[in-house]
């Protein structure tokens, strides 16, 4: 009788727990490059005429995402898709309205690239995670992935991609910058070095506390990212529409487990072999383990 499947998981699951002590120890988070470049968004400085939207698609071909209004037809998504890398949300809170800017956050230590299995999703010059589509096999692991909840995939296309952000890195390899920063016509979202982006935030907070939350988010989150966020007081990053994460990165902890288990590659050599002799086992029982040619005189397996 050959192994059913509880059989096959408790087999699978003790010998993998097995090899958890092996890992070397917790990895470590990765830290900004010294030429880490970034954004600063500031929520209070938004005035929601998504300028910063219509330039992000010009920029990067993106086609329109028509929505009717009033009685009218405006390119004015509610969401991040597969034809749209950045949006402008209204938030409501506490009888308050306060405008966010949702795109990729370009982390510090992505949990996109952790698991991307061939290097689709990486990190180049300057920290910006980029995508390379000649080397996506669409798998979709990123969205999983992805803390923020970012990449997009195109479902209605037959050769699908992931759309996110890449901080218009062809603009910045030209000596510009991105889309959206150059067109701000409030400066509520600026580009440069993270470090002085991040001083300037800080002195932000300092100068008018009775304006600002008094968190930055990017500094810490998932190890810090290279997008910032700056939002009004009387909001919380959530009321915004940001998730609520801790400090501790993605993959810290993916990777630490997937480490252990793999270690030396000896799990993928005693699982290969459990399912080796579930194989073995079930052809056994149905007689399956014959081969194909025995049934034809000449040792030709016949197809017809």
């Amino acid at each position: 009788m050959g192994m059913d499947r509880r059989t096959f998981l408790a087999t699978l699951g003790s010998g993998a727990a097995a090899l958890l002590p092996a890992a070397a120890g917790a990895r470590e988070a990765a830290a900004p490059a010294p030429d880490a470049v970034g954004m600063l968004y500031d929520s209070t400085r938004c005035i929601g005429c998504r300028a910063c939207v219509t330039a992000c698609r010009r920029a990067n071909g993106l086609p329109p995402e028509p929505r009717r209004l009033d009685g009218a037809v405006y390119d004015a998504p509610d969401d991040l898709s597969d034809r749209t890398k950045t949006v402008i949300r209204l938030a409501r809170h506490d009888g308050g309205t306060a405008f966010c800017k949702a795109q990729c956050m370009h982390c510090v230590d992505p949990g996109c690239v952790s698991v991307c299995m061939i290097g689709a999703l990486h990190k180049i010059a300057g920290g910006i995670v980029a995508y390379d589509k000649d080397r996506c096999i669409g798998c979709r692991y990123c969205q999983v992935a992805c803390p923020f909840d970012v990449p997009r995939f195109q479902w209605d296309d037959p050769t699908p991609l992931i759309v996110k952000c890449e901080m218009c890195r062809h603009l910045i390899a030209r000596g510009g910058q991105p889309a959206c920063t150059a067109v701000c016509p409030r400066q509520a979202v600026v580009y440069g070095k993270r470090d002085a982006l991040l001083a300037d935030a800080r002195e932000r907070l300092a100068r008018h506390p009775d304006r600002y939350h008094p968190d930055i988010l990017g500094d810490t989150e998932v190890g810090g990212t290279h997008v910032l966020v700056l939002a009004p007081a009387g909001f919380t990053f959530q009321d915004l529409g940001y998730p609520a994460l801790d400090d501790r990165p993605v993959p810290q902890l993916s990777e630490t487990v997937q480490h252990g288990i793999y270690k030396g590659f000896v799990a993928p050599v005693v699982l290969y072999g459990v399912l080796a002799g579930v194989l073995w086992r079930n052809r056994r029982a149905t007689g399956g383990d014959r081969d194909p040619g025995d049934d034809d005189p000449g040792g030709e397996v016949n197809h017809e």
